[in-house]
């Protein structure tokens, strides 16, 4: 059985009962008593995230995944469509298990499904994705000493602040661990 020392970020963990994706985490060694790792898990089932806190050695049941990589095709109202590239097989996400990561991702990218034998758990985005800016103020000239922001609307719906000078058209990177604006890309 492993342990704590074993610990990395996107894990599948068994934590009372349920199956917790380990969100981050962090060692800590204190001045005085043992060391102790500090997590944030997000119940797989329902989403919900919690902190706990597991002392250094302490045994986890990590779950064996496979991940493989399907095409998102569409939504169809309460389900994420998404195909197997190899067999053209098409498999359901509901929107409780794909929770805001929709914003991320197109009609006809790839992302990468984690399975627990036949059954979807969780998705992994990749770090940044490229989303074109749909509605926006339109940009100042000489605007760009102050790091002033202001809102814009991304052709999935999401919503972020960028730097005054992204206008409606740009395409822009997007951070998908927190939503925020990286950097605008050259076309």
């Amino acid at each position: 059985m492993a342990t704590t020392a074993d610990i990395k970020n996107g894990s599948i963990i068994i934590h009372k009962d349920s199956r917790m994706k380990i969100v981050e985490f962090q060692h800590v060694k204190p001045g005085k008593g043992p060391a102790f790792v500090r997590t944030k898990l997000k119940d797989i089932q329902t989403g919900k995230v919690i902190d706990h806190t597991f002392n250094s050695g302490a045994k986890i049941e990590f779950i064996r995944v496979t991940a493989d990589v399907y095409q998102y095709l569409y939504n169809d109202g309460k389900n994420f469509i998404f195909m197997d590239n190899k067999t053209y097989n098409q498999i359901e996400v509901s929107d409780v298990l794909m929770g805001d990561s929709y914003l991320y991702i197109k009609e006809g990218e790839s992302i990468e499904l984690v399975f627990d034998g036949s059954e979807i758990i969780n998705m992994n985005l990749p770090p940044k994705v490229t989303l074109k800016v749909s509605e926006t103020e339109p940009g100042l000239k000489g605007n760009t000493a102050t790091n002033a922001m202001k809102p814009a609307k991304l052709e999935t719906g999401l919503e972020v602040q960028v730097p005054l000078f992204i206008n409606a058209g740009d395409l822009i990177k997007i951070d998908t661990k927190d939503g925020s604006y990286s950097e605008r890309v050259k076309a």
